[in-house]
């Protein structure tokens, strides 16, 4: 059995064809997506954060709002660039949402991927003391808002206020959230340092390394490293890894028109951040071909949890389309359902 989320990174616009016209649009749509979702019977709804861009960027309100509406699935993030935030007042949007979901959310986060705005998170406040990179300040906010959701006092009281003394924690605290945390790995490297920090896994379709194999080994290869680290770390509790992917059977004649020129996709190599960098192919075909070829596909064989990248701009009910015939066709031949 494998978790299956779909992922979507929320774009909106004008352009012919779009059914998500305006921001607006994109953050209904999404609670209406995660109902729909639900109701088919997927496992998570998870959502991507960009800022200063025509995307989701700010999820604990979406968040918040999914969860009001739905009862059973994963509501999560894949990812949240930490570059960006204020640890503490993360902490208590994550508490509040957890606590309305019922404990369902699970977050993704990290350092943050290349964005349209030049060292955008410093018009958010957080600048990078000298010596340091933004790599390390995302991790350095990682730590803090790990620790804050944990229970762990932050400040001292005010005796004038609370008639005591000692520390107190962020508020709302909601138990388990800090056991529901992820990071976004981009190499093999950060997962293990991942895996070492006690967070569980994410990666993506992107791999910014490249030694030459094929995407889905090289993600593997991540994925077992992750867990030989985890191992050594003598963490008590089993860790969650998730990989992501863009799946689409084609089963209708509108599929084959939106999706059938993937049929030969293959991976890619290109430089991001002034190195090679490894994309991983999307999938499409006719249900029992992407049947054997997915059960080539030695990462989503490794992970515990798949998500379904979504053409949101497509409108609801075709992306309710797409995932129900995953899970379908597809889900049931390989054993993930």
């Amino acid at each position: 059995m494998k978790r299956i989320g779909f992922l979507s990174f929320g774009h909106w616009s004008g352009a012919p064809g779009s059914q998500t016209r305006t921001a607006a649009e994109s953050l209904r749509q999404h609670v209406e997506l995660a109902v729909a979702a639900e109701e088919i019977g997927i496992d998570g709804a998870f959502l991507r954060v960009h800022h200063f861009a025509p995307q989701l960027a700010s999820p604990f309100p979406l968040l918040a709002a999914m969860a009001a509406r739905t009862s059973r699935i994963e509501l999560g993030t894949a990812v949240i660039d930490m570059r960006y935030e204020n640890p503490l007042y993360m902490a208590e949007d994550a508490g509040a949402a957890d606590l309305i979901s019922g404990g369902r959310l699970q977050l993704g986060i990290s350092r943050g991927s290349p964005e349209p705005a030049l060292r955008g998170y410093e018009a958010f406040g957080p600048v990078p003391p000298e010596g340091r990179s933004d790599a390390d300040m995302a991790r350095e906010h990682a730590a803090r808002f790990r620790a804050a959701i944990a229970g762990e006092p932050v400040v001292e009281a005010d005796p004038a206020m609370t008639g005591r003394r000692g520390l107190l924690a962020i508020q709302p605290q909601s138990p388990g959230l800090a056991k529901r945390i992820w990071w976004g790995a981009g190499t093999r490297a950060t997962a293990v340092w991942a895996a070492e920090q006690g967070m569980n896994l994410m990666s993506s379709t992107l791999l910014t390394e490249d030694t030459g194999v094929p995407f889905h080994q090289l993600q593997a290869e991540q994925l077992q490293m992750f867990r030989d680290a985890w191992a050594a770390a003598g963490w008590p509790r089993e860790p969650r890894v998730s990989v992501s992917r863009s799946i689409f059977p084609l089963v209708s004649d509108l599929d084959r028109a939106y999706f059938g020129h993937d049929r030969n996709s293959q991976d890619q190599v290109g430089h991001i951040d002034g190195g090679l960098a490894r994309f991983g192919k999307s999938y499409a075909g006719e249900p029992d071909q992407l049947v054997k070829e997915l059960a080539e596909d030695e990462a989503i064989a490794a992970a515990d949890t798949l998500l379904l990248t979504v053409p949101n701009q497509l409108g609801v009910d075709y992306n309710a389309h797409v995932i129900e015939s995953v899970l379908k066709y597809v889900a049931p031949e390989l054993g993930w359902r």
